[in-house]
């Protein structure tokens, strides 16, 4: 593996834990951590009270081209609700279900941590 592959790979599993604690800290119960279908995965699913959070993490040194969240496309939207409907219904999970994005900024200074609650609808499309 290169350098880099191995650089983004630990930037990920760094802004997963920042984001695991994050959770915690505000009283979420953490289900599952890359939980996998196939070749898709969800980064974190939580329990918010009532709420089943499917959580994407988004990790990154620099927002210079565009914030952390723009790269949870419509495309990867889809994606996570079918990939959270089979989570929901493999593990038989009751209550509603929430899409949260979590964005990591690591800098030297430290680190960023946005939590965007309710950051998309699953739809149809």
């Amino acid at each position: 593996m290169s350098n880099e592959k191995e650089n983004h790979i630990d930037l990920g599993k760094k802004g997963e834990d920042i984001a695991v604690a994050h959770l915690e800290a505000k009283g979420f119960k953490i289900l599952e951590r890359n939980w996998r279908l196939g070749k898709e995965e969800i980064d974190i699913i939580a329990r918010d009270g009532n709420f089943v959070v499917i959580v994407e993490v988004k990790t990154r040194t620099s927002n210079t081209f565009a914030e952390p969240e723009a790269a949870v496309t419509r495309s990867k939207q889809r994606i996570l609700v079918r990939t959270a409907n089979a989570y929901v219904n493999y593990r038989r999970q009751y209550g509603e279900v929430r899409f949260d994005i979590i964005t990591v900024l690591i800098r030297e200074e430290g680190e960023d941590v946005n939590h965007i609650v309710d950051a998309f609808y699953a739809t149809r499309a």
